[in-house]
């Protein structure tokens, strides 16, 4: 005799420990992701100091690795590539959104990826946030300090390092189909209704009655 099968042993049980990340587990994430946080803050904050203390402003690039990688050091008041330069303020808008987002957003992590992720994309936004509203000309208006030249196309910073970097892992996390929660979502199967059950066994009934 058959007994009903128990809740616990229900596939796809979204209550089972195993679904959901326990609240220590991811209360340690959102540590190791404000850490990484930043740590990227600081080295980013550091290294421009350093630049602006130890480069003139758009002299002849200091070759690192021949001419593909320098030193030279600038103020860019626009975006990557000196895009929207005349558009500062609203950067500094889009940018501020950017923070406000991540930081809602670590509240719900259950991936050790999208914590070094969002630990990365924090770190680089706000170092480079802190320069559009500290430095010259103006409060959400200042320029970001640039000083790692790429072979003369573009030149960046330690915080556009971070932020390209989360990008890059962010976009591998998606076709691995891993969410923010920790887990995978192409692996979830829809599951089968009563009366898809009913119809499918009503199709193999009348086959194997029919004659041969």
């Amino acid at each position: 005799m058959s007994t009903p099968a128990e809740p616990s042993a229900v596939a796809g049980d979204e209550t089972s420990p195993a679904a959901t990340p326990s609240p220590s587990g991811s209360r340690v994430l959102v540590t190791w992701t404000l850490v990484l946080a930043a740590f990227v803050l600081a080295v980013d904050q550091l290294t421009k100091w350093w630049a602006e203390s130890a480069l003139a402003v758009n002299a002849e690039p200091i070759p690192l690795v021949g001419d593909l990688l320098g030193l030279r050091l600038i103020y860019n008041p626009g975006a990557a590539l000196s895009i929207a330069s005349g558009y500062t303020w609203i950067l500094t808008i889009v940018v501020t959104v950017v923070v406000v987002f991540i930081v809602r957003a670590i509240g719900r992590l259950g991936s050790r990826g999208w914590a070094v992720a969002l630990g990365l994309l924090l770190g680089g936004a706000v170092g480079n946030l802190i320069d559009r509203l500290a430095r010259e000309p103006g409060f959400a208006r200042g320029h970001v300090v640039d000083f790692i030249d790429y072979a003369g196309y573009f030149v960046g910073n330690v915080a556009d390092i971070a932020v390209v970097g989360a990008a890059v892992l962010i976009a591998l996390l998606s076709l691995r189909g891993i969410g923010l929660d920790g887990k995978r979502h192409t692996d979830e199967e829809p599951e089968s209704s009563p009366e898809s059950g009913k119809a499918d066994g009503g199709a193999s009934d009348g086959g194997t009655a029919d004659p041969a």
